[in-house]
């Protein structure tokens, strides 16, 4: 049997793996430099930045949960333009890929600003762009709650720049399908599911809410079935692709998704636990990949249909 062949095309541009660390579970990358070398990666999805600096929720905002966590960081982080000055150059110190910018708005106009800056930079390969937040401007719902809204973002987004624009879709809804095909029908270039479910924990001593928001995003292993679910019911109605996220931890899981319908596959909660997670899951690929046969990992995105 040939050496397993791990490469993947997102966009057009090859990855050496389909394996990327998610956005809001990695930093800016370069901080997990000092121990690994992050190079082995396919690429990095960096840490949600908004037009302004944010601090974020009150604490607590972190809940751990039998097989996943519950958090409400509120996208810290700070602000666009100090990204692109300070995060970026510090990056590139010991990345030498294109790495994916996840962009958060709480307005149609912030979403542009922000892939407007964005679309300047060489070190950045693709736009992933979270619609989960809240519409300030339409009463608060999160621009990924409605088709129109979700296609709104995209339309703005596409217009200010050249780069691949992966619409990033919340969970939290009645039919991802449809919401995933108006964002293809206004321009995008991909789609990334799923993001974080909704989810809860009350202190049982105090008789209250863990997280002081309340409520927060749940991810982590227990939502991988729903996340396969997700990306297969995508991949049947869109012809754009998908990064494939929610509850991946092993190499077993990232062929799952593949097979599911992901070009690639994104690493979250897991590098919260175990910060080793995405070069061990690369490294055990081949192995997995000879167990069931399979000699280019490219082939198998769809193979469940």
């Amino acid at each position: 049997m040939k050496a397993a062949d791990l490469r993947v095309t997102l966009c057009g541009t090859e990855l050496d793996n389909p394996v990327i660390p998610a956005s809001g579970t990695f930093g800016f990358g370069y901080e997990m430099s000092e121990i690994y070398d992050i190079n082995v990666l396919g690429s990095i999805a960096l840490k949600g930045t908004t037009k302004d600096a944010r601090f974020g929720n009150p604490t607590p905002r972190i809940a751990e949960c039998r097989e996943g966590m519950i958090n409400s960081v509120g996208l810290q982080n700070p602000g666009v333009e100090e990204v692109i000055k300070t995060e970026l150059p510090r990056l590139r110190n010991v990345f030498r890929k294109k790495a994916i910018a996840n962009i958060s708005g709480f307005s149609i106009d912030e979403y542009a600003y922000c892939s407007s800056l964005f679309d300047r930079e060489d070190s950045i390969g693709w736009l992933e762009i979270n619609i989960s937040c809240p519409n300030v401007h339409d009463g608060g719902m999160s621009f990924g709650v409605s088709e129109s809204s979700a296609a709104e973002v995209t339309k703005a987004v596409k217009a200010v720049t050249s780069k691949p624009v992966f619409i990033k879709l919340s969970p939290n809804v009645t039919d991802i399908v449809s919401i995933a095909k108006a964002c293809e029908a206004a321009g995008a270039d991909g789609i990334s599911l799923i993001n974080t479910l909704l989810g809860m924990r009350i202190d049982l001593k105090t008789g209250k809410p863990v997280i002081a928001n309340k409520m927060g995003g749940f991810s982590g292993r227990a939502i991988k079935p729903v996340a396969i679910r997700m990306v297969y019911q995508v991949y049947e109605a869109v012809k754009i692709p998908i990064i494939g996220m929610g509850g991946i931890a092993t190499a077993e899981d990232v062929i799952e998704m593949m097979m599911a319908g992901a070009t690639a596959v994104q690493v979250g909660a897991e590098n919260l636990v175990n910060p080793y997670a995405c070069p061990e899951i690369i490294a055990d690929l081949p192995r997995v990949m000879k167990k069931y046969c399979i000699t280019k990992l490219s082939d198998i995105t769809g193979r469940a249909h």
